[in-house]
């Protein structure tokens, strides 16, 4: 036969059990709670990931095309510096039409008449006298900055 004693002891262990229960019962609500959080900032920032790959694209897009850019101005200044020493270095008595052996003006210089215009062409003409040797700030090199 089943004593009180017995009984009691049940008891407790059933209500330890239930007490048990209830704790895991509330711990695994709150681990439910904190990922569903985690779940939500996980997607906040692979939304936020994905912004800054298409910001990197663009950027490097971006970057290409400055590239390009400071490839072609440094293209043109390298012809314009072509340019100047070719008109630094003409002799003094000659400009863009040079004069021929019987004493006319030649026609005008090469690549004028050509069906593609500026090839072979200088679309400026510095005048000798802003290039004299006397102007001190006239050293050979062009100061474009």
């Amino acid at each position: 036969m089943i004593n009180l004693e017995q009984v009691k002891l049940l008891e407790t262990k059933v209500a330890k059990a239930i007490e048990y229960v209830e704790r895991l019962t509330k711990e695994n609500a709150a681990l439910h709670r904190q990922e569903t959080e985690l779940q939500t900032r996980l997607e906040s920032y692979q939304k936020r990931i994905d912004e800054l790959e298409i910001l990197v694209i663009d950027f490097k897009e971006d970057q290409g095309r400055i590239e390009e850019s400071i490839l072609s101005a440094l293209d043109r200044l390298s012809q314009f510096e072509k340019a100047m020493e070719k008109t630094l270095h003409k002799p003094a008595g000659k400009s863009v039409k040079e004069t021929g052996d019987d004493g006319q003006e030649a026609p005008e210089a090469e690549g004028a008449a050509s069906d593609n215009p500026g090839e072979g062409q200088t679309c400026f003409e510095i005048p000798e006298a802003a290039m004299a040797a006397d102007d001190p700030a006239n050293d050979g090199e062009l100061d474009i900055f």
